[in-house]
């Protein structure tokens, strides 16, 4: 009985470290922010607080995995994004050509 307990208590810690995943979101200048999520959470709060640390407006940074344009619904899981993977948060392209 006590072999089967062990192995429980074994199987919680993996069981946690399965349901976060360590991301990182790199800005333009190269500054590294890291966040510990569930791989269920919405990419939305990793963004907000991202932002926040930043102080930075949401709408004024673009959020990339893998070239492609992250939206505040997605998750990790939906993403199959892996422990260690890199978000690259991009300032928005403001300006431009006027007459």
């Amino acid at each position: 009985m006590s072999g089967v307990t062990n192995q429980e208590e074994e199987k919680k810690p993996n069981e946690q470290s399965v349901a976060h995943i360590n991301l990182k979101v790199k800005g333009q200048d190269g500054n590294e922010v890291f966040f510990r999520i569930k791989r269920s959470t919405q990419l939305r709060k990793l963004m907000n607080a991202y932002c926040d640390r930043q102080s930075v407006e949401i709408a004024s940074i673009a959020f990339l995995f893998d070239g492609r344009r992250l939206r505040g619904e997605q998750t990790p899981d939906e993403l199959e994004m892996e422990d260690g993977d890199e978000i690259d948060a991009m300032l928005h392209q403001t300006g431009g050509w006027t007459n």
